[in-house]
């Protein structure tokens, strides 16, 4: 029986007085089954829930074990016992073609229990079965027939094809929105087209304005080398690259233009051109932003994957003799698929703890096409700039009829950042009406409340007294003028630095600079361009650019300047986004292409 609509929901009403008949009776089994199995389908999916793992026993047997899995339609297969067949006893094992088999089980129903029907009428059956026993079935099919689930493209990705030709396929994934201060992924794919015996060659330069490098920098080098492979294989390579810690909407990944270069069994076949993908940095949590991508799917565009009727085992190697084949290797780990159970989610999580510990910085190793780890330390360095930071409340009592010129003082805080030199800021903090919102806000004013006309009734001058060897600080204040209220509120802050790092910084800060790479570069008009920085006795950081003068074309925030139609030469301006007074210029010198020329000649 293959139930795969589970629409619409119809639920048996019952009233006073209503004739039941076999009828009303399968439509209250079919309600809840179906409920039940949508359940399985929307929030477990398909898969195997435990064992089913396919032993091979002999040369021409093969061992499953019990086990539970759940199909496409949401339908439970269960497999109460271990079972050991022959593979020629397998459906499908007389069709198979190829030497290389798939092992699959779908759901199935027997009828059973045959029993007397007292009041069958004329010409119907004397004898009806009285249960329904849900049961699988074992088959075996080519695995070159197997349909591939077709996987529905989401916006979670971008991305799209660097080459193409009737040999080979090259692609370039990466998430459409990035978290800031997050590591992310990009990956290169090649898939082979052609049954053509041929060796790949691929390099090119990705521009990544808004993710930095290992080495610092907002380029990333791509590259395939020897690559063979059969028709229909593909190969991945993984880049890991760190998004800046600032949000940013509609920035750019490029590929460099004139620097991809592709050899097909060393002959040069690279095309001309170069592409621009649209991202977004977002200040979201890696968990928070998957969940909703996940989630957003609406169920017409799930459905667009199909449905499969059954659950992939093991792929089975085969040797043909001249009487039977022989089983020579049993396949499972890329075959199998599992449902990730709540049951099972703590002893998932000891298990992975033994392998996360944090997320190293990755690159791609050119040397053996693999991935290579950075140590942790260096990690941590790259990461300095986030100071270490404490805030809280303290309440600083006055007495009764507080005069101007009382001066006042706090108990001794504690921090909770250590020993040593740390920053303290107060600020007075109290309610405002806001008439926009219609109530009152919360509001925390640092320095002089009396600046605001709307701000804070209460006028005083604050110093913090920081007791360094205790890891502590008092807050006194001198009050301006007259105060009826009994106790004052002002909101702390500490920041601190580590030592070792704060005085490295203070001895670098005279002689850091950055600088354009290509300080003078030449383009046609309307033609784009990134200028990529380099960072001189200082960290990567933050980036602005801007044109100095009206006209000059456009330059978007993450750097990349598109010319104007106009010939001249334009000046960008580019500096740290934190210290202004660290810049640099650059300078594009804007001509009119021969081609463009000449189309105005004629």
């Amino acid at each position: 029986m293959k139930n795969n609509e589970l629409f619409p929901f119809n639920r048996n009403r019952y009233y006073r007085g209503k004739m039941l008949t076999s009828a009303d009776f399968e439509a209250e089994q079919l309600y809840t089954n179906n409920k039940r199995r949508f359940i399985n389908q929307m929030i477990d999916g398909s898969g195997i829930v435990c064992g089913l793992n396919v032993i091979s026993l002999d040369d021409l047997s093969v061992m499953i074990e019990s086990g539970v899995a759940i199909d496409d339609a949401g339908r439970e297969i269960v497999v109460e016992n271990s079972i050991v067949k022959k593979l020629s006893t397998i459906d499908g094992f007389e069709q198979l073609r190829t030497n290389n088999a798939s092992l699959c089980i779908r759901y199935s129903e027997e009828e059973n229990q045959p029993v007397y029907s007292v009041n069958h009428q004329e010409g119907q059956k004397e004898y009806e079965h009285n249960r329904i026993q849900e049961t699988y079935e074992l088959f075996l099919q080519d695995t070159e027939d197997i349909d591939i689930p077709f996987e529905v493209e989401t916006e979670f990705f971008t991305g799209g094809i660097l080459f193409e030709n009737p040999d080979y396929k090259i692609r370039l994934r990466i998430p459409a929105n990035i978290c800031a201060g997050h590591y992310v992924k990009i990956e290169v794919e090649a898939e082979k087209l052609s049954t053509e015996k041929t060796n790949l060659y691929y390099e090119a330069v990705l521009q990544t304005p808004a993710l930095t490098a290992i080495e610092g920098n907002q380029e990333l080098n791509i590259l395939l080398e020897n690559v063979t492979l059969e028709q229909g294989r593909k190969l991945t390579k993984e880049y890991w690259l760190l998004a800046q810690a600032e949000e940013l909407n509609d920035t750019s990944i490029m590929l460099k233009s004139g620097s991809a270069k592709v050899m097909i069994n060393g002959v040069d076949v690279s095309t001309g051109g170069g592409f621009n993908w649209k991202i977004n940095i977002a200040d979201d949590k890696p968990a928070d932003l998957a969940a909703r991508e996940t989630g957003k799917t609406s169920m017409e565009f799930r459905s667009m994957s199909g449905a499969a009727d059954m659950i992939r085992l093991a792929d089975l190697k085969l040797v043909r003799t001249e009487s039977a084949y022989l089983i020579e290797a049993v396949e499972e780990k890329k075959v199998k698929k599992y449902v990730l159970t709540m049951r099972d989610a703590r002893l998932r999580q000891e298990y992975e703890a033994y392998f996360n510990k944090k997320l190293p910085f990755y690159q791609t190793d050119s040397k053996d096409n693999g991935l290579s780890v950075k140590n942790e330390v260096q990690r941590e360095r790259r990461e300095y700039g986030m100071p270490k930071m404490e805030t809280g409340i303290v309440e600083i009592p006055l007495g009764e009829n507080a005069r101007r010129g009382d001066i006042c003082y706090s108990g001794e805080i504690m921090h909770g950042l250590g020993k040593g030199n740390v920053y303290v800021e107060v600020g007075y903090e109290c309610l405002e009406e806001d008439k926009v919102l219609g109530k009152n806000t919360k509001t925390t004013v640092y320095g002089d409340p009396s600046l605001f006309s709307d701000g804070a009734d209460v006028s005083a001058e604050t110093a913090v007294k920081v007791l360094n060897d205790k890891g502590s600080f008092i807050v006194a204040l001198k009050l301006l003028q007259d105060v009826r209220q009994l106790v004052l509120t002002y909101r702390w802050v500490a920041i601190r630095y580590e030592e070792d790092d704060f005085q490295e910084e203070f001895e670098e800060a005279g002689n850091q600079s950055i600088a354009a790479v290509t300080p003078t570069i030449v383009v046609g008009t309307k033609e784009s361009y990134f200028f990529q920085v380099k960072y001189n006795n200082m960290k990567p950081c933050s980036i602005s650019y801007e044109l100095t003068e009206p006209g000059s074309g456009e330059i978007t925030t993450d750097g990349i300047y598109t010319a104007p139609a106009k010939e001249g030469v334009y000046e960008i301006r580019i500096y740290c986004t934190d210290k202004p007074l660290i810049c640099t210029y650059a300078y594009a010198i804007v001509k009119k292409k021969v081609v463009e020329a000449d189309q105005d000649e004629n």
